[in-house]
């Protein structure tokens, strides 16, 4: 199938988690002779911290302005044979106009951030990417997210037909590497700052770090304010581009998985942060979420925890444990949370045309 995709980024990873996942994704589907084109704006902070020149089984579309490209993009919408536009694309609202005016094929909305977009909806905000009216224009709405997120989208804002697209890994990317000194810690956290993980970012990790005193903690990523609460055994490691996350996961006795607020109100939302630390066969403390025990079993394949002291807990098993968890979650992502399994889900759905999902229908 020929499938074009108007996303938020694909080419850098700082500040977001679409990228590594639409690199992934189009990799697989390129190996299964799918053709990928994929739209994205040349933005300022993405072209600064660029991270990949070509995409692997995928052409690459940078523009400028939306004025630019909308003759392109239009010739290979008209016959395409899917259509996908994503939460965050800068000119969703532009693409899914020329999608659903021109594209003959199956036309789709990717909701990657679907807990965030339901909460800001709820609270009457406007948002740049989607016009909520028009989602039952669109022949399916993916949603990053499962469980509840899914049964609003239908029943609340009438999407026709909604299906799971959880997040997923490229074992060829993530894997067991050498550990880096630089990176060592006996508990690490990587991802973006964001205000809404906050509180959970303080219990598992921060109150973990003042309570021993002796350990390592490292947290990794971009975007943290100057009065975030440091402790002196909490270092820090600026965004880190995707090939240096083996030798980060590897490096740490245990990482930490922490979800946005409303994502983990909702459950169902995996991050693939949380896929890639598994990969590598590191074991993750992760916070508890309605769904989790779907992906990973608690206890034998991760650590969920409620609170500080679980987070304890776990610092204090001993080695034996914590690598017999490590690799029981490497096994588990292995069958069944790579980019090929998505991919080959994803391909599962459009050729069904589907009609509504329960929400472990893909990769639960």
């Amino acid at each position: 199938m020929k499938i074009v995709i108007f996303g938020l980024t694909i080419t850098s990873s700082w500040g977001n988690g679409h990228a590594t996942l639409w690199r992934g994704l189009c990799r697989a589907l390129g190996r299964h002779g799918h053709r990928v084109i994929f739209f994205e704006q040349d933005v300022p902070y993405y072209a600064t911290n660029r991270d990949l020149r070509e995409v692997p089984g995928a052409e690459l579309v940078l523009y400028g302005q939306w004025k630019d490209v909308r003759a392109k993009a239009k010739r290979e919408v008209h016959d395409a044979d899917v259509a996908v536009v994503t939460s965050y694309c800068p000119d969703a609202v532009a693409a899914a106009d020329l999608m659903l005016s021109e594209g003959r094929g199956l036309n789709i909305f990717y909701d990657l951030d679907t807990p965030v977009t339901l909460s800001r909806l709820t609270r009457g905000e406007r948002l740049p990417y989607l016009d909520p009216d028009r989602l039952g224009a669109f022949d399916l709405v993916l949603s990053y997210t499962g469980g509840a997120a899914l049964e609003e989208l239908r029943g609340r804002f009438g999407a026709r037909a909604v299906a799971p697209l959880y997040g997923h890994v490229d074992p060829d990317v993530h894997r067991p590497v050498e550990t880096v000194s630089h990176y060592r810690s006996d508990l690490s956290y990587l991802g973006t700052y964001s205000a809404d993980r906050q509180q959970a970012l303080g219990a598992l990790l921060v109150e973990p770090a003042r309570q021993r005193p002796a350990d390592r903690f490292l947290i990794g990523g971009a975007q943290y304010p100057q009065d975030f609460p440091w402790h002196p055994n909490i270092f820090f490691v600026r965004h880190l581009p995707p090939t240096e996350h083996p030798a980060f996961f590897s490096s740490s006795r245990l990482t930490l998985n922490v979800t946005r607020e409303p994502m983990a109100r909702m459950g169902w939302c995996p991050s693939g942060r949380l896929f890639e630390a598994a990969a590598c066969g590191t074991a993750v403390i992760s916070d508890w979420w309605e769904g989790l025990d779907a992906f990973f079993t608690p206890g034998e394949e991760i650590f969920a925890a409620r609170d500080t002291q679980d987070a304890l807990a776990a610092l204090d098993l001993d080695e034996a444990e914590i690598s017999r968890v490590g690799a029981a979650a490497r096994e588990r992502t292995l069958a069944e949370h790579t980019s090929e399994r998505r991919a080959l889900q994803f391909i599962a759905t459009l050729e069904a045309r589907p009609a509504p999902a329960t929400a472990d229908a893909m990769g639960g």
